[in-house]
């Protein structure tokens, strides 16, 4: 499948919120909309809103247009509330649990990751970064080159918890998928309610 790789800052930008949890994302200068002095134009009107806020949750999980839309199906048809179930599908993708184990500084270091190879699920190698981790899933790595990278991520990363439904061990890198993650557990602000609105 196609990915985006022109800048990710611009991603930022374009939507007003940091996609990332990287010093370049979160500067207040890098908050400021595109154009000189920060041109805001004019006021997003109800869809524009929309738009925005659908944006903002496919930035952050790095996903296209496309397969966004098959999660949302997939979240109407699944019992619960939909907003809270597409959360859960986009969270259980392997590149997220990654990130959230903190082996990446980022959704797209963590995608390289899983396509290179370097994880195994369950004693298997999985190189699909869409790969939806069910709750009793052991995550590990394949190689001991793909440790040492891992352990200078997580050395840059000070202060990183690891959310509740995951456990980990730092002196194996091994992880388990415990729980089933829940909205509160995301750390990313967005408006799930605007998101559903967009698809009706």
């Amino acid at each position: 499948m196609a990915n985006y790789t022109g800048p990710k800052v611009k991603l930022s930008r374009r939507v007003g919120v940091p996609i990332a949890d990287l010093p370049k994302h979160t500067t207040k200068r890098q908050l400021n909309p595109p154009g000189m002095h920060g041109f805001r134009g004019r006021r997003l009107r109800d869809y524009g809103v929309r738009l925005n806020e659908k944006q903002k949750l496919r930035y952050h999980y790095n996903v296209l247009e496309k397969q966004f839309r098959l999660y949302m199906a997939k979240a109407g048809r699944t019992k619960g509330n939909t907003g809270e179930v597409l959360l859960r599908l986009l969270e259980q993708r392997l590149d997220n649990v990654i990130r959230r184990l903190g082996w990446a500084r980022s959704i797209w270091a963590a995608r390289q990751l899983v396509s290179h190879g370097h994880i195994l699920v369950n004693g298997r190698k999985v190189d699909v970064a869409s790969y939806q981790i069910s709750v009793g899933d052991e995550v590990t790595i394949k190689k001991d080159n793909a440790k040492k990278v891992i352990r200078e991520n997580m050395e840059s990363l000070p202060g990183h918890e690891v959310p509740g439904w995951l456990t980990f061990d730092p002196s194996t890198l091994t992880a388990k998928v415990v729980a089933t993650p829940t909205s509160d557990q995301v750390p990313f602000d967005v408006n799930l309610n605007l998101i559903i609105e967009f698809y009706r």
